[in-house]
């Protein structure tokens, strides 16, 4: 019966993905491949007028005042991702075909006016089923900080030391010990940073199993939860009191159809936790990185309202649309609904690119590139002079349709080009060719693209480097730098002195583009031989 019932869920899955598959080869035929980016621009951007007219402050208290872009963020990364990429697809694919997925009217009025069809009925029951799911989930929520704050031990938090807490870090975000060199993680970049908060005794993390480090006389700690549990009794009293009137409010506004408290529910739990926590219990800054860029959290209005600092930063540069022939396309799905207060950017470039996103109320600071991930991992020997190499490694077809992307380019027809091309001209000149993928993505990539990687390694002047190893590592061992636009390893290279351009091997992208950040673009197995045979000592 088990086995019965997996095939036929295999079946289903794999008719799923034919249609989603057929759905994209249908907008590649008819010109309008970025018409799902163009839906996601519009649900971005798009004000949910009823909302903004009946929030609670009760739910929201802090969060009010930018409640409407709350909810929308909140939506835009819990229902609009991937999926609703691929529901999109689906009913492309399907002849006569319907999109079925949980949306609020809003946004299944929006489908409908980009010439989608929609399954109202059965989209709407989904979309009640949703928040009903998520509104139990909020009523969890707050039972669970109840008794967490019942049974903590608030003495393990470190009320009297000031800290900085780094959200959603990973093990090689961690300082490394690295054999007489530097860790090129983004906590080593914060405390050698000059603008980083003054007078910290510790730095915070989440990473399950990381051991307690210190570097230049700074704990590096690692926490189990961001926020610190209730402390005293007084304390989980009064967030009881307030949880029995936020469910209350989300219950009854969900039965007259306001469902956006009943969404935020277990958002609104965490923002309240704050708001019953003691003057130093919380951070001094909490830092988010542009993986996340969309939702900021309800309860940062709370922690900034309390004195702590909010800030986002980006630890890439690779965030815009390529220039068209005709000008620029608008920005990418979910920048323009940020509300951060303090960015942390690389370069004028990008400071310009976050104020077409959020205009000009936000505090944009320009510190040059911030390191990220680091791994202790060997380099590879060199018995010669060699190139630093980054592309992108292209994902396989089935995957790469949903992404929602306007053009295409991050495709083994662009990425395979890119390597030989590369490959070629640095064998020629008798150059080792330094060759870091972005990272292991294991079968989720290419297979046209795994078969060239494996003949590729077998050249002697090739050298595959681990991913894990930082991109700066790489560019320290090089003479020169070729990277696939627009990763941020060109601008990397240029910062520490070593000649830098992209290679567009299809000669599709504009030479102008400002998504490049002023890094040249060459196009053509000419323009790349010449710049090496100008800018590095030939043997």
């Amino acid at each position: 019966m088990v086995s019965f019932f997996r095939k036929l869920l295999k079946r289903r899955q794999c008719a799923r993905l034919r249609h989603v598959m057929r759905g994209y080869q249908m907008l590649k035929k008819s010109g309008s491949i970025d018409r799902i980016a163009r839906v996601k621009q519009a649900l971005t951007e798009h004000c949910l007028g009823r909302v903004s007219r009946n929030l609670s402050g009760t739910v929201m208290r802090q969060g009010a005042g930018f409640g409407e872009a709350v909810i929308r963020q909140y939506l835009l990364v819990r229902i609009g991702g991937l999926n609703l990429n691929k529901a999109l697809l689906v009913a492309l694919g399907k002849k006569n075909g319907r999109v079925v997925f949980p949306l609020p009217k809003e946004w299944r009025e929006i489908l409908t006016q980009h010439g989608f069809k929609v399954e109202h009925l059965r989209s709407s029951l989904l979309w009640q089923l949703y928040v009903g799911t998520i509104f139990f989930y909020g009523i969890l929520q707050i039972g669970k900080i109840l008794l967490a704050g019942l049974f903590s031990r608030n003495d393990l938090w470190p009320l009297q030391k000031n800290h900085v807490f780094f959200t959603d870090l990973g093990p090689g975000n961690l300082p490394q010990q690295i054999e007489g060199r530097k860790s090129h993680d983004v906590i080593s970049w914060y405390l050698q940073w000059s603008g980083r908060t003054t007078g910290i005794a510790s730095v915070h993390h989440t990473v399950r199993n990381a051991q307690p480090v210190c570097v230049s006389g700074v704990d590096v700690l690692p926490t189990v939860r961001v926020l610190p549990d209730l402390m005293g009794m007084r304390a989980v009293i009064s967030y009881a009191l307030w949880g029995m009137r936020a469910i209350a409010i989300a219950a009854f506004d969900c039965l007259c159809g306001r469902w956006w408290h009943a969404l935020l529910l277990n958002q609104a739990a965490l923002a309240a936790q704050v708001r019953a926590l003691p003057a130093g219990a919380l951070a001094q800054e909490y830092l988010f990185h542009n993986s996340g860029w969309i939702y900021r959290p309800l309860w940062t209005y709370e922690a900034q309202q309390r004195g702590s600092e909010i800030t986002f930063y980006f630890y890439s540069t690779n965030c815009e649309n390529f220039k068209r022939p005709e000008g620029y396309p608008p920005l990418a799905y979910g920048w323009k609904a940020m509300t951060w207060p303090r960015y942390l950017v690389w370069d004028e470039y990008q400071a310009d690119f976050v104020r077409r996103a959020v205009g000009a109320r936000a505090q944009i600071i320009i510190v040059g590139p911030i390191w990220f991930h680091s791994s202790a991992a060997e380099m590879p020997r060199l018995d010669r002079p060699g190139v630093g190499v980054f592309d992108v490694t292209p994902h396989r077809a089935s995957r790469y349709c949903t992404l929602g992307m306007d053009m295409e380019f991050y495709t083994p027809a662009v990425a395979n080009p890119f390597l030989e091309h590369v490959s070629d001209v640095l064998n020629k000149y008798r150059l080792l060719m330094l060759w870091k993928r972005k990272r292991q993505i294991g079968r989720l990539a290419h297979p046209h693209y795994g078969h060239l990687a494996d003949r590729l390694v077998e050249r002697s002047h090739v050298l595959l480097v681990d991913p894990d190893i930082s991109a700066i590592r790489v560019i320290e061992a090089s003479v020169a730098v070729v990277s696939m636009p627009f990763t941020s390893t060109a601008l990397i290279a240029r910062e520490m002195g070593k000649p830098s351009i992209y290679y567009d091997p299809t000669g599709l992208l504009q030479g102008d583009d400002r998504a490049a950040h002023g890094i040249p673009v060459l196009s053509g197995v000419e323009e790349l031989a010449a710049w090496l045979s100008a800018h590095v000592t030939i043997q």
